[in-house]
């Protein structure tokens, strides 16, 4: 099933058969269980596309209020008009458990109000060792015998200035996931809307909704055929930042920004039907029924620029989440330098998974024009 367990965590499992039954019947109980235990999970369907955009998203998390233009318009289409200058950012992780994460940005402010940024995100988990009920390894698409699963967001975000201190914006992300032969690839198409303002002369306020109306149709092909829907979770965000200090052009040289998050999942559940005989004997039903899983997360976070091309940075992830082995602290730095006639930024940062189960790296690389 496909699975998430909060932001950076997703993996693929085989379902057991039963000798004899064809390939079809694997896929059908895949299906089921992916629809019904994937989303009932921390991180939820698509959450490779959670994970932030760029490394300084991760060691710095709560951007959704940032107005320093740093932040990316994929955490808040409201701030795309406060893009420095055109620009594309390349993004890779180093992630534990053979997990891979990759993104390529492209934005740029358009005169006199308005931005615009453009992309892709990858995640993918490789050598997944599927076995069948008897323990035996069920067939791979990797020359091994594995699975592997790849996901893919491609995105479009449009802002700009409604008055001197109000933004407003919109996302446009197409999902697809590819999993193995004999499941068609589904694709999903999910909406962001954002806003933005600026509260006083240092402190500013954002809101942002993902991935309105979003969801996958899963189908399969075989002996035996099924189909799953799997909804993707809605989040509600809005932060507070402040900035203080000026280190030139206008940037901020301290920004400390707070976010809260509302996370609601729908997701299809089986409950007791009651009673019914069959034979002459007793047998109980169940009934499908749809439920929404709604939970509130906090994260915080802190960026301070040391010299004008050298910022230090740390955060805080899932506040609030019921235990504190779930928090993902972070870390991480920036640095600056004009290159000949390009601005060259590298971000790096550093995240505690859960649990302490491993530590993820991520590393950015943006050339501004």
């Amino acid at each position: 099933m496909t699975r998430g367990l909060g932001t950076g965590d997703w993996g693929l499992r085989t379902a057991p058969r039963r000798p004899g039954l064809g390939r079809g019947l694997v896929l059908a109980a895949l299906l089921v269980a992916a629809a019904s235990v994937a989303s009932a999970q921390g991180g939820g369907t698509g959450a490779f596309a959670r994970m932030g955009m760029g490394a300084r998203s991760l060691a710095f998390p709560a951007q959704a209020a940032d107005r320093s233009g740093y932040a990316s318009p994929y955490l808040n289409p409201a701030l795309a008009p406060f893009q420095p200058a055109q620009g594309v950012e390349l993004s890779a992780g180093a992630l534990a458990f053979d997990r891979s994460w990759e993104a390529v940005q492209v934005a740029a402010p358009l005169e006199p109000r308005s931005g615009f940024a453009g992309g892709v995100v990858h995640g993918g988990v490789d050598n997944i060792d599927g076995r069948d009920v008897s323990g035996f390894p069920t067939d791979g698409q990797n020359e091994d015998g594995t699975l592997r699963s790849d996901e893919y967001a491609f995105f479009a975000t449009f802002g700009t200035q409604l008055t001197s201190r109000v933004s407003a914006g919109a996302g446009l992300r197409l999902y697809r996931t590819e999993l193995f032969e004999g499941v068609d690839a589904p694709t999903a198409i999910g909406i962001s809307l954002g806003l933005s303002a600026q509260l006083t002369e240092s402190v500013s306020a954002g809101l942002v909704v993902d991935d309105l109306f979003a969801r996958y149709e899963y189908s399969s092909t075989g002996s035996v055929s099924a189909s799953a829907t799997d909804y993707f979770p809605t989040r509600a965000r809005a932060g507070l930042a402040v900035a203080r200090g000026d280190r030139g052009g206008g940037r901020p040289r301290l920004t400390v920004a707070a976010e809260a998050e509302l996370f609601v999942q729908r997701v299809d559940a089986l409950r007791p039907g009651g009673i019914d005989v069959i034979g002459t004997g007793p047998s109980p039903t169940t009934r499908e029924v749809e439920a929404t899983l709604a939970d509130v997360l906090g994260r915080v976070g802190a960026e301070y620029w040391l010299t004008d091309g050298f910022a230090a940075r740390a955060g805080l992830d899932r506040i609030g989440t019921g235990e504190a082995g779930e928090l993902r602290p972070s870390g991480g730095f920036g640095i600056e330098q004009r290159v000949g006639e390009l601005d060259l930024r590298v971000d790096y940062a550093v995240v505690v998974e859960p649990f302490g189960t491993a530590l993820m790296h991520l590393a950015t690389v943006r050339l501004g024009l």
